[in-house]
């Protein structure tokens, strides 16, 4: 086992890896920039590191200052969260060659499955359902149309290294893809220094399904059932569930089983999520596998009862997945909600100081977040401040449970996009269970309510 981590990351998820450390019995060393000083990540670990200004480029994403953090310190192990440097396969070739472990798969499995052109390959040898689009990068535009007329328009353009919703474009024609993928590879190489692109079906508001995997490292893995992540919002993640909605439960099981078998041909280790759309008949197809434990991952705590973050850790450090398929049970229904700094109407982030704050409490509610009263929301960073988890015995009662939680819930100084969170969950079709990721189109554009 790990005797001392260093956390690479800041905030909820920082938190939340130090919690999983205390109770492994692991010392903790928090790094920070100068804005996050005071922050409680910081506050709780054991030890802190400052590795640079605010700006990400020289702190949370500076590898020599993180490396050498976690040196100096005596760390033998470096968790990173999610986002900044969690997939990342340079910086975890970099902590392997200083004697650190990665808590995550290998910088081999992270590179291959980072690589949305080559995963798609991957996914199709071992054999599960794969979106129909390209066979390969793009090469020029012309190429992008030939393509496009064999599957049917519309399309959508995505870089091969990235994600986020980031290089995604849209095309209903051959003029305007041939435009777009110029525009895609442009934006592909400024975001992620590769301006690959790919091509794929564009499907009209399906469902964004996802599946949690954890495996060891010698050669068990498990799926612990699915999320829905269809409310979205330029494909970036709102309100996630689990259990999905209304989907069939072989449906599910045979999603698992693709998304199992996907990691297994891969040799994946420790935790990660399979994504899948699913079409009007439920047929459901890969799209991509995120290597990383996910924002969204309490949902999925909260009804198996299995600690993703501490399996996450325990797997890295070597031991074998205790866990059986037949093990594990759904009990009941969560959502989260992301609670984001930001206005509620506009969606334009909002900085500043919570002048008050209180989250709400209660059987079956939980709360994720690194922020108090007088805490400083900083403009540098992604405007995700707290995640709301509601567990109740089924969806209804979780609805009425996040509705209550959500009233209490009180976050004065700057604006959150908690108001909105209440306008979409009386919205008729939410409440209905008809997921789709064009659902909030209706709430955003058209101000729909019940």
């Amino acid at each position: 086992m790990f005797k001392k981590v260093l956390i690479a990351n800041r905030g909820e998820i920082a938190l939340r890896v130090v919690r999983a450390c205390r109770e492994l019995g692991i010392e903790t060393v928090a790094i920070h920039s100068e804005a996050d000083r005071k922050s409680l990540h910081v506050r709780f670990a054991a030890e802190s590191v400052c590795v640079g200004p605010a700006d990400v480029q020289e702190s949370y994403l500076n590898i020599p200052a993180i490396i050498s953090a976690a040196l100096v310190t005596g760390c033998d192990a470096v968790h990173p969260g999610y986002g900044f440097l969690a997939e990342n396969a340079r910086f975890a070739e970099m902590c392997e060659r200083s004697g650190l472990h990665f808590i995550g798969p290998s910088p081999e499995v992270i590179r291959t499955m980072g690589d949305k052109v080559l995963a798609r390959e991957i996914g199709r040898k071992a054999g599960v359902p794969m979106v129909p689009g390209s066979e390969g990068a793009l090469g020029d535009p012309s190429s992008a149309v030939t393509v496009a007329r064999q599957i049917g328009f519309p399309v959508i353009v995505k870089a091969s290294g990235g994600g986020g919703g980031r290089g995604m474009k849209i095309a209903r024609s051959p003029d305007e893809l041939e435009r777009l993928v110029r525009v895609a590879q442009s934006e592909a190489l400024l975001a992620f220094g590769n301006p690959e692109v790919y091509l794929e079906k564009f499907f009209i508001d399906p469902r964004h399904v996802e599946v949690q995997v954890v495996a060891d490292k010698h050669g068990a893995a498990v799926h612990l059932g699915e999320r829905d992540c269809s409310v979205q919002r330029r494909f970036q993640k709102v309100v996630e569930e689990a259990p999905a909605p209304g989907l069939p439960r072989q449906v599910v099981a045979d999603m698992g089983e693709a998304a199992v078998s996907l990691c297994q041909s891969v040799g994946y280790t420790t935790v990660g999520t399979v994504e899948f759309l699913v079409d009007d008949s439920n047929r459901f197809y890969f799209i991509e596998m995120n290597t990383r434990i996910q924002v969204e991952h309490p949902v999925t705590e909260m009804i198996t009862g299995v600690d993703i973050c501490k399996s996450q850790i325990l797997l890295a450090a070597g031991e074998r997945l205790k866990l059986r398929q037949r093990d594990i049970k759904s009990m009941g229904h969560a959502i989260e909600c992301r609670i984001n700094a930001e206005d509620p109407v506009t969606f334009r982030p909002s900085p500043g100081v919570i002048s008050e704050y209180y989250q709400p409490g209660g059987i079956g509610v939980r709360v994720d977040t690194a922020v108090t009263a007088h805490s400083i929301v900083a403009p540098h960073y992604d405007s995700l401040i707290a995640k709301l988890i509601v567990h109740g015995a089924d969806r209804a009662e979780t609805l009425r449970r996040l509705r209550w939680a959500l009233e209490q819930y009180v976050i004065d100084g700057i604006k959150t996009n908690i108001p909105f969170h209440r306008r979409l969950l009386v919205h008729r079709p939410y409440v209905e269970g008809r997921l789709n990721t064009g659902l909030l189109n209706n709430v955003i554009d058209q101000g729909e309510g019940p």
